[in-house]
């Protein structure tokens, strides 16, 4: 077989593709216009059985045509080969779990599955009469038993779901099944109620939904387009319409938008849809999630109940809430809009995306397996004065499954300080490192205590806002980069007492660097470079090098609740504070005072000068 595909994008569409089950033995993957995710970037082929050789033909600039050629002994799904083929020329990076189920849709290709170790599609018989069951949630068009090979009466699964190719369950229709004859069976008929109301119905999948460098522009005065849907009986069409040239259209059954509509709506920063017919609420519904991941703000007051019924309560109360004000009177009059779309974007990221709202979905029936990636925070200090102050902003972060790994560089932690430390509900693990060690011995150090699969770095006088771990996790989960952090763009001058925000690069892209205080990286990824260098300074940026000569990706997610100190005390790096007035947009006496920094109080004053947001589509 011969694959040709324009892009990668158009590559992952025949992952839902009926084509995808067809058994292949020799096959060629061509993409015509291929682009290289960052200069150094190495992308390596995923597991496919039985290979024989194969063949790998990159272009010799950063962007062209790629062709990918396998052979193998015996034959498998088409699929199967295309999950392998995409880390090649794409980053691919599943959430590190310690526990998950095997999931196989059954004669049902839902678009939000995507590609992942845990994943498969099957046509026709399950095998069965096997020692260890294949699959532990089967999802199918119906809410029929699934038809499994030699033994039917054996069990081959735990969980049955019907859902459409939107992925939203029919929970009347699934229920629980029996798994073995020691474990515990329930009534005929008992449907999963794994996925409420407030979690949302209609899954994504985000690999593919988000696309790379969108970001802005926002504010009351930028570009505008309107949603509008077919009046034709069967609704089965959109159509987005705004400043010429922008006129796009789609059909509800492929709500997943391609890359020329992303392009289209490049410069657009609201999208206005006055009516939702709600004739097909599951397809309305995917299309709306998937306009709000291209980093459009989307704005739909009239959401019909039947269309909201399949979206989370965060996401339905932010497509409904009339649009920010002026502000006129605020230091940065276009902050409030670029928070509502970034709280847009997040909600719909955690509350519908694959590798976020599948767990929840199993959560009934493997309540073990639905909590979120666990994080470890590491708070490195010489300075006892910010213990508290640093943990007090660790443990205000709405992410769940967090620790803090405190470790008390060249100094001791007094008793009285150490009670305090409990009474933030937080898990705190502390180090104690002596003096005459390095800061990245320290470092390596606090990370072999650590005990979550992702790893970040807080700074011990840096501001964070609650959102902030969030944000690195959804980043790292959309991107598929080795390492992710943000930019420091929000800068508080402590000499001045003034806050500014300068330019600091193209948020939500992959970036050569990131602020060393927002690191959050894979502890198996970590460990694989070689972990923490142990130098005395710049060990942030001894990783990011170690990351990018390994092959892998940086990526800088948006800039929001994060803002980089700098003490009049001094640091080790020191480029003089014109370096940071440089180029300057708005700024604010003290911190800018705003929820998503998880600052609090009257607005700062200030004075502003608009920075052009990048909105680059890629």
């Amino acid at each position: 077989m011969a694959v040709v595909a324009r892009s990668v994008s158009w590559l992952r569409h025949l992952l839902d593709h009926p084509v995808s089950l067809s058994r292949v033995r020799r096959i060629t993957v061509a993409v015509t216009d291929w682009q290289i995710p960052q200069r150094g970037w190495s992308g390596r082929l995923g597991p496919v059985p039985h290979l024989l050789a194969q063949r790998v033909a990159l272009p010799r600039q950063d962007r062209g045509r790629a062709v990918v050629e396998i052979e193998l002994r015996w034959s498998v799904p088409l699929r199967s080969v295309l999950v392998a083929v995409l880390p090649l020329l794409t980053p691919v990076r599943p959430l590190p779990t310690p526990g998950s189920p095997e999931v196989t849709a059954q004669d049902v290709l839902p678009g939000w599955l995507g590609a992942g170790p845990t994943l498969a599609v099957a046509a026709g018989e399950l095998p069965g009469g096997i020692a260890v069951r294949p699959y532990d949630i089967v999802f199918r068009p119906d809410g029929r038993t699934p038809s499994v090979a030699g033994d039917a009466a054996g069990t081959a699964y735990r969980t049955r779901l019907a859902v459409d190719r939107f992925g939203v369950p029919d929970v009347e229709r699934g229920d629980l099944c029996r798994t073995g004859p020691d474990e515990h069976v329930d009534r005929p008929g008992h449907a999963v109620r794994c996925a409420g109301r407030e979690e949302g119905g209609v899954l994504l999948d985000a690999e593919y939904a988000v696309p790379i460098g969108r970001y802005g522009p926002f504010g009351p005065d930028t570009p505008r387009a309107e949603l509008t849907f077919s009046s034709g009986p069967d609704g089965g069409s959109w159509r987005i319409r705004g400043p010429e040239p922008l006129d796009r259209s789609g059909r509800l059954d492929r709500p997943r938008l391609t890359e020329r509509t992303w392009a289209a709506l490049a410069g657009i920063g609201v999208l206005d849809c006055p009516s939702v017919p709600g004739r097909r609420p599951r397809a309305e519904a995917a299309l709306l999630l998937h306009l709000a991941l291209a980093g459009v703000l989307v704005r739909a007051p009239g959401l019909p109940p039947a269309c909201a019924a399949h979206l989370s309560d965060e996401v339905v109360e932010l497509l409904r809430a009339p649009l920010p004000g002026l502000a006129a009177a605020r230091p940065d009059p276009d902050l409030e809009w670029e928070v509502r779309a970034v709280r847009q974007r997040r909600a719909v990221l955690r509350r519908h995306a694959r590798g976020f709202a599948l767990p929840r979905l199993a959560a009934a029936t493997f309540p073990g397996l639905g909590a979120l990636p666990s994080v470890s925070v590491l708070l490195v200090t010489r300075r006892l004065e910010h213990v508290l102050d640093a943990v007090r902003a660790v443990a205000a972060q709405t992410y769940p499954e967090l620790e803090i790994v405190l470790c008390l560089h060249g100094v001791g932690l007094p008793t009285g300080l150490r009670r305090r430390l409990a009474g933030y509900g937080r898990p705190v693990e502390v180090v104690e490192v002596p003096a005459g060690r390095s800061f990245g011995e320290a470092l390596a150090a606090a990370t072999a205590r650590a005990r979550g699969t992702l790893v970040t770095k807080f700074d011990d006088d840096d501001t964070y806002g609650p959102e902030h771990v969030w944000d690195l996790v959804l980043a790292r989960h959309h991107s598929g980069a080795t390492m992710v952090g943000k930019a420091a763009e929000f800068v508080h001058l402590g000499t001045l007492e003034i806050t500014v925000r300068r330019d600091a690069g193209a948020p939500e892209s992959f970036a050569p660097i990131v602020a060393g205080g927002t690191i959050l990286i894979g502890r198996g990824d970590l460990a694989e470079v070689g972990g923490w260098r142990p130098v005395p300074r710049s060990v942030d940026r001894g990783l990011i090098d170690r990351v990018r000569r390994a092959g892998g990706l940086v990526y800088r997610t948006h800039p929001l609740g994060y803002v980089y100190q700098r003490r009049p005390a001094g640091h080790t790096w020191d480029p003089g504070l014109e370096y940071f007035l440089r180029d300057g947009g708005a700024q604010w006496t003290g911190l800018p005072r705003h929820a998503e920094f998880g600052t609090s109080g009257p607005a700062a004053t200030g004075t502003a000068r608009r920075i052009p947001r990048p909105h680059r589509v890629r």
